[in-house]
């Protein structure tokens, strides 16, 4: 059963700061044996590949090959179902005109004193996408990854994904073809990390990778992280639904579930200020579990980290909607407009009661690569922007050289930084 919290209770802000600092996942001490895999790959190239792959997922990359083929595409295309194809592509579609809509622009203009300054932004020139295996494997996130760089302009585009005993999900694959992918390796975990950000003989290194992963990848990427960029380090999902008693606690129940059902340590929270309607929600959370395919999932999720916060107010719940700072935050509320403008900290803000977060991951056309675990505070979600990068422009003539150069002569010698001073002072002849 999730925890209730009581917003009237006199021990209600020690509780909730405890349920901030609750930890949904015991990351192991992974970094020495993710630091040794790194090394190896580094030094033996696709003969560790090969050996890892083995070792992990029991698959044999000298006779699979390492690189995923065209005809290995044209077979995923006709083991996939034809009309997840279609949805697939129109959620392509509708992800491509929002982050069009992204773009930022270059921008060149001169100040009063004559100076011409400005800003060009560039596309990163290649970019590792990791996607996971297993029950993980989603091809949504595909999608949501590779539509943004393939906006952003990004030249060379790369997949890697693990292939568990050789398979690989082939909506994965349609989806990685459907958005241009056509570098697609069979390689997973940390070592596929370190394929993409050092190199082998088959895989080029590219410069920023993108994309969740296990304890593993994660702490691969941090590792890397330096040598190449890194989006984020995603930890487990999150919901919040601020909802009045005017919702069908059926629905309500709906949406902490599509939350619930992704990861044992998954979190649901639900804020209300009605209790009689909080307890129908969790009574509808009950029903609703018996039919799910991932109940066990979604049970132990809701059980170990799912909330019910009452407010005495909807308003009161403002400040608790950003020190949880979630990863989505659900407003099905009377004036959920009014709402947003006052709030600072949610990685996606789904407004209204007919816009549950699960559009959100599909079709919606924003992005569903979110920050987590608070991070809303201080990041936002995968975008175009996550593909490009931003270059200052500067351009002075004798005369705004000669305008500026006696104030920079004068940091330069307050820093005792000589060398600055004259490279200033040598075009002026003082």
């Amino acid at each position: 059963m999730a925890i209730t919290l009581r917003q009237s209770d006199a021990d209600f802000e020690q509780r909730f700061a405890a349920f901030l600092l609750t930890k949904r996942e015991v990351s192991a001490d992974v970094d020495a044996v993710v630091r040794k895999i790194i090394t190896r790959v580094c030094a033996e190239g696709d003969a560790a590949l090969v050996d890892y792959t083995q070792k992990f997922e029991q698959a044999d990359l000298r006779s699979l090959g390492i690189a995923v083929s065209k005809d290995d595409i044209a077979q995923a295309y006709d083991a996939a179902d034809p009309q997840t194809i279609e949805a697939l592509k129109f959620a392509r579609d509708r992800i491509r005109a929002h982050h069009e809509r992204q773009r930022p622009q270059d921008d060149r203009y001169t100040d009063a004193a004559g100076v011409e300054l400005g800003s060009r932004w560039t596309a990163i020139e290649a970019v590792g996408l990791y996607v996971p295996g297993g029950t993980a494997s989603y091809p949504s996130s595909v999608l949501m990854s590779a539509v943004p760089a393939s906006v952003a302009g990004v030249e060379r585009i790369v997949m890697a994904v693990p292939a568990p005993h050789g398979i690989i999900n082939p909506l994965v694959l349609v989806a990685a073809d459907l958005t241009g992918i056509s570098e697609i390796y069979r390689v997973g975990g940390a070592q596929a990390i370190a394929a993409l950000a050092h190199g082998t003989e088959t895989i080029k290194p590219v410069a920023k990778i993108v994309g969740p992963g296990n304890a593993y990848v994660a702490a691969a990427k941090r590792q890397v992280f330096g040598t190449v960029g890194i989006d984020m380090i995603a930890g487990p999902s999150e919901v919040l639904v601020v909802a009045d008693g005017s919702n069908d606690p059926d629905w309500i129940a709906a949406d902490l579930l599509a939350q619930a059902e992704h990861d044992v340590s998954a979190q649901s929270i639900l804020i209300t200020d009605d209790a009689g309607f909080a307890k129908a929600v969790e009574q509808a959370v009950e029903r609703q579990l018996k039919g799910l395919s991932r109940a066990a999932t979604a049970a132990a999720s809701w059980r170990d980290f799912g909330a019910v916060i009452l407010v005495q107010r909807i308003e009161a719940s403002l400040p608790l909607v950003d020190r949880i700072a979630a990863e989505h935050v659900e407003l099905a509320i009377d004036e959920p407009e009014a709402f947003l403008a006052r709030m600072r900290n949610a990685g996606a803000v789904f407004l209204g009661r007919h816009t549950p977060e699960v559009i959100g991951d599909y079709v919606g056309g924003s992005n569903h690569v979110l920050p987590t675990a608070r991070s809303a505070r201080f990041s936002s979600g995968l975008s175009v922007l996550d593909f490009v990068k931003r270059t200052s422009i500067l351009k002075l003539g004798p005369e705004q050289l000669r305008a500026l150069a006696p104030a920079a002569i004068a940091l330069a010698k307050a820093e005792g930084l000589d060398a600055h001073g004259r490279s200033v002072a040598i075009r002026l002849n003082l």
